[in-house]
């Protein structure tokens, strides 16, 4: 637990030093409903507040270049003042959630098992390592000046 309250720590660490530009709030980000005490966590740690919560996952939205419907479920039986229906944050049906739940798991693991044994290592993995503002990570090409090296071949030895 003490090294998922670390990571829980990079975490709103990176959360609070993400990009200035964060994405634009669409019209479903009903901030009246944002800091409720959270009812489903299942890999975040339970002892967070929904404040807690809250900023974690405004840096994962920057992350990820998402916005909370992505993950979470519009609730047609609840509907904010703006007259959309606010979203469901407990509902688990949509496969995003459990998919953002396996990467933070992920990353968790790489963070403890890999990372943390890398000497001065100061840096976790976040979300925003591999996504860098995309939902889909974008495939990592090398800059074509290290395509067409070669390898230079050893001084051959003279002959005795």
């Amino acid at each position: 637990m003490k090294t998922a309250s670390l990571f829980l720590a990079a975490a709103i660490l990176f959360a609070k030093t993400a990009p200035a530009q964060a994405p634009p709030q669409p019209a479903d980000h009903d901030h009246s409903q944002m800091h409720a005490a959270p009812t489903n966590l299942k890999v975040l740690p339970k002892t967070l507040t929904g404040d807690q919560v809250h900023e974690l996952m405004e840096g994962w939205e920057a992350a990820l270049g998402a916005h909370c419907s992505t993950c979470h479920t519009a609730n047609p039986n609840n509907i904010g003042p703006n007259g959309r229906p606010r979203l469901n944050y407990a509902d688990d049906s949509k496969p995003e959630k459990a998919t953002a739940r396996l990467m933070y798991k992920m990353t968790q693991d790489i963070n403890e098992n890999y990372v943390s044994m890398v000497p001065n290592s100061q840096f976790p993995v976040t979300c925003g390592t591999c996504h860098r503002g995309h939902l889909g990570p974008e495939p990592f090409v090398a800059p074509p000046e290290h395509h067409d090296a070669t390898p230079t071949a050893a001084p051959a030895t003279p002959p005795k």
